[in-house]
């Protein structure tokens, strides 16, 4: 599928200037940094030395010290408390983190994960019932509760109070819960708004460690729990989020809890230094494949564990679901696929709604993200679960999923999630009149360029500009996410040196020497699933790069490759 290029806007000459007088760096290393909103020597000793002093006081947060105030209640009075949490990896970090770290002030507590399948997403009836049977007088809930108006009401029949800790986007109205500690409640000041579930987790633990005077130190232990959540759940690495998640990969790459050094054995990666992005495809999904094929109790026990001999076990335990989890995913992707294919007109429209009662629950959002990768455009994938349908939802850059699916509001059962993704349930009978309304909506609101692919370069440069100190400073921008992602550069005009090739198994990848048309600048690329494109490549012709900026190790010796992104030829 092709692919449209958009180079960002350059930043202002005057502040280029400014940075490169001030911090000493090359006019495009500053033009990236004030495209990432660092606009002078403060700001940018904050991104390339992010540090723990800089963490927000959490007393900012709107309800925190009555939040406080109520667990100091509850463990004045010896209650039993229920830490209580999401099935995915944000939720059962949380929950890890928060049991894990009050039990070493605090004995009487109990964690409780919802099942996927018996009892859905958040807060459940069954959980409160479990917490009752238990003798729990507070529930503190992670990851979830922001809209659990109900649920909440129910819980206080069995004389149980509730601490919200949710970084979802509320209803009209919030649930009657003791606290509500959510960033983005309208009437929150809490200055940084993207916090994961873990975040504020860790946000409430940090007041807990203020408010008695407790080191705040030993709750640093936790952050690469919050480095997990952080990366997992796909929220901007900026602000808060860069600082935790920059110190929690320091405590992954040098002492990483017992549960996460299993979990990184299983995956093969005990020799390397790990970056978010080996968090989003390494460790998450096995962390996850608990909560999606058997229990994200499992998940949680893991991560909590103390004892390397049961964590081996246990993270054994997780792969052999990540292994299945992974066998069900192509299975269902293939069959989504094939009704695509068997269907020409639905590949017309502007959306895909896809239904089939017997598809794994615990893989239909990683399908509806391969779908949506494959035919780029907002995508709805159900199952049947419990009599009713039950689905994941993903977007296309810059269209708003959440408020397509409001728009069918009145068919659904249930609905959360924000732009990108999100999660719905509806009765069976509804599934054609929601195709319907939602192909509606998508079509009257969506952009034919929404529709592409699109690439965000950051710079066009020349190859000449790449040298060991600019990918030193580059380094540094590091950890890449949302908000700050891996720039992209473009260089036109290059021309095979005379020795690219195909290389691979299936010779399906390439193996790049390019020097730019007019210049002895020569580097080395890899270009993935780009073998195709060798006969353009070796035609002599120039053609256009868009790439990332890499460090290869072989041999012992470290050289600078790009990695290919895009390939641009002339037609």
């Amino acid at each position: 599928m092709e692919k449209r290029w958009t180079v960002l806007e350059k930043t202002d000459e005057a502040l280029v200037d400014e940075l490169v007088r001030t911090i000493n760096v090359d006019p495009i290393l500053a033009n990236l940094l004030g495209q990432r909103n660092v606009t002078d020597f403060n700001s940018a000793k904050a991104f390339f030395r992010p540090a723990l002093e800089d963490l927000h006081d959490p007393f900012l947060m709107k309800d925190m010290d009555i939040a406080i105030g109520r667990l100091n209640s509850a463990i004045r009075n010896g209650e039993k408390i229920m830490i209580y949490g999401d099935y995915d990896v944000d939720g059962t970090t949380s929950v890890a983190l928060v049991y894990s770290f009050l039990r070493r002030y605090y004995p009487n507590l109990e964690f409780y994960i919802p099942d996927r399948y018996k009892e859905g997403y958040g807060v459940s009836s069954q959980g409160i019932e479990t917490a009752a049977d238990a003798g729990c007088r507070l529930i503190i809930s992670l990851d979830c509760g922001i809209k659990a108006i109900n649920k909440v009401k129910y819980a206080a029949k069995f004389g149980i109070d509730f601490i919200v800790c949710d970084h979802h986007t509320p209803g009209e109205h919030l649930p009657e819960a003791v606290a509500c500690l959510d960033p983005k409640r309208p009437d929150c000041p809490y200055p940084f708004k993207d916090l994961s579930g873990c975040g504020v987790g860790f946000k409430f633990m940090q007041a807990f460690c203020r408010h008695h005077g407790y080191p705040e130190e030993e709750l640093y232990e936790y952050l690469d729990l919050v480095a997990v959540s952080v990366a997992s759940d796909i929220v901007s690495i900026t602000g808060e989020n860069r600082i935790m998640a920059a110190f929690g990969l320091l405590r992954l790459n040098t002492t990483p809890r017992t549960g996460l050094q299993s979990i990184i054995r299983i995956a093969n990666m005990e020799k390397r230094e790990f970056m978010l992005s080996d968090i989003v495809f390494k460790i998450g999904p096995r962390i996850n494949a608990a909560g999606r094929i058997e229990s994200g109790r499992d998940a949680v026990e893991l991560l909590i564990s103390d004892d390397e001999s049961l964590a081996k076990r246990m993270s054994d335990n997780i792969n052999v679901h990540n292994e299945t989890r992974k066998d069900l995913d192509r299975l269902t992707t293939q069959e989504a696929l094939e009704m695509l294919n068997s269907h020409p007109s639905e590949r017309e429209k502007k959306s895909t709604v896809l239904f089939k009662p017997d598809w794994h629950k615990g893989v239909i959002g990683i399908v509806a993200s391969r779908l949506t990768d494959h035919y780029y455009r907002p995508t709805v994938i159900l199952t049947e679960s419990q009599g009713v349908a039950t689905g994941s939802a993903r977007s296309v850059h810059g269209f708003d999923l959440y408020s397509a699916i409001e728009s069918c509001s009145d068919l659904l059962i249930n609905f959360g999630g924000h732009m990108y993704a999100a999660g719905l349930t509806m009765s069976i009978e509804h599934i054609e009149q929601f195709k319907e309304r939602f192909e509606s909506y998508v079509s009257r609101h969506i952009l034919p360029e929404q529709l592409v692919p699109q690439i965000e370069i950051d710079a066009e440069i020349s190859l000449k500009d790449i040298n060991s100190k600019f990918f030193r400073i580059l380094k540094q921008f590091m950890p890449f996410g949302p908000g700050n992602m891996k720039p992209l550069f473009v260089t036109r005009r290059v021309i095979d040196y005379g020795t690219s090739k195909v290389v691979g198994k299936n010779r399906d990848h390439l193996k790049l020497e390019l020097i730019e048309e007019n210049s002895s600048s020569i580097i080395q690329g890899v270009g993935f699933s780009m073998g195709a494109h060798i006969d353009k490549v070796k035609s002599g012709d120039p053609f256009d790069v868009v790439y990332s900026i890499e460090e290869n190790v072989f041999n012992g010796k470290t050289s600078i490759q790009i990695m290919v992104k895009d390939l641009r030829f002339p037609h």
